[in-house]
């Protein structure tokens, strides 16, 4: 069977896709860092040209890339220090209060409950021992156990430190040559295809850049609101979790509904009252209303196409068979099948198949 140029040409862009696929899932962990800062250079390369352009060629690029990657790096030293000694701080309050909620809860809603013929009774003892256990003041069990694992997993620990090296280095060299990547890999592309292959390729990114940028400013936002609104009420870990819930909104729907099932316990740990459901329903509610009505649809955009459902599915799909890389590449891949897909549609529905015609 003879084949015609363009089923080679889409056998060979295929066989392609299939290749690139199994190196993905065979090497994984060694193009973890890569792909990490490739995903991350994609997204600080608009801030750098930013920087290099305002120079007008008196600032050296490499000089735009150092103070672009130490803003990024200090900030996530900055979001570190933030939570984490609070949550230090806080834990072994939530060890104490815990027994005490259970108890109040055992002693209050069981008889309530027993009215309806629901009988509910909570092991006070057991749920204490599980916060003496996991909830300790002073953290003996849970540095003990990291010590362990890394004593048992000492090739783990290894790699975990070489990648937090390597990022960064890799991140550099791809800020400073972001350019020179791009144009090596589109000479690769043959000359009959170089202009069809450009307008996929500028409307994946501008679907992609799109997305990424409106979703950061809306995490960032949320972040900030749920915060001050927790913090209003008087919650002791408004800081951590208003920006748990915010960040957490990249990964629609389920983020927000983590940050709401923590903000209800820390309430309740903290209030054991109605006002710890109140807070919740007053920060959560108002929330949702202005991330769903006014900042979505004015900072992501509908017309984007990346659904909420879309995100999610290809996070957990891309995650399944490409492990963490996977969910590195979710979101450009989906924007790409996206624009794929859009292409498909109209090629489809301008065609006499669809039309009815012969």
């Amino acid at each position: 069977m003879q084949l015609t140029t363009t089923q080679k040409r889409a056998f060979t862009w295929c066989l392609i896709a299939a290749v690139v696929c199994l190196a993905l899932w065979l090497l994984g962990p060694v193009l973890t860092p890569f792909v990490v800062a490739a995903v991350l250079a994609y997204a600080l390369t608009p801030l750098v040209n930013k920087l290099d352009s305002l120079g007008r060629g008196r600032m050296p690029r490499v000089l735009a890339v150092i103070l672009v990657e130490l803003v990024f790096v200090l900030a996530l030293i900055g979001l570190a220090l933030l939570v984490v000694p609070i949550l230090a701080k806080e834990l072994p309050l939530m060890r104490d209060q815990v027994p005490q909620l259970a108890d109040r809860l055992n002693t209050g809603l069981a008889p309530w409950l027993a009215q309806y013929g629901i009988h509910v009774s909570l092991d006070v003892a057991s749920i204490k021992a599980f916060a003496l256990k996991y909830l300790n003041a002073n953290f003996e069990d849970a540095l003990g156990s990291v010590l362990s694992s890394l004593k048992l997993g000492g090739s783990v620990a290894l790699a975990l430190l070489g990648n937090a090296v390597l990022i960064p280095v890799a991140l550099f060299y791809l800020l400073v040559d972001w350019d020179n990547f791009v144009a090596r890999l589109l000479e690769l592309v043959p000359p009959p295809l170089r202009a069809a292959f450009d307008s996929f390729t500028d409307e994946a990114d501008s679907v992609l850049g799109q997305y990424l940028r409106g979703q950061l400013l809306v995490m960032l936002v949320m972040a900030a609101f749920y915060a001050l609104g927790l913090a209003l009420f008087g919650l002791d870990l408004a800081l951590p979790i208003g920006i748990f819930t915010g960040l957490a909104m990249f990964i629609p729907y389920l983020g927000f509904g983590v940050g709401l099932i923590l903000a209800i316990l820390a309430g309740l740990l903290q209030f054991a009252s109605l006002k710890a459901l109140v807070m919740v329903a007053v920060v959560y509610g108002i929330g949702q209303l202005l991330e769903s009505l006014y900042l979505t649809p004015r900072l992501v955009g509908e017309r984007i196409g990346l659904h909420p459902l879309a995100v999610i599915f290809a996070l957990l799909a891309f995650g399944q068979v490409f492990g963490f890389v996977g969910v590195l590449i979710a979101l450009p891949a989906s924007a790409v099948l996206l624009v794929g897909i859009r292409r498909l549609k109209t090629g489809y529905m301008g065609s006499k198949l669809y039309k009815g015609g012969s």
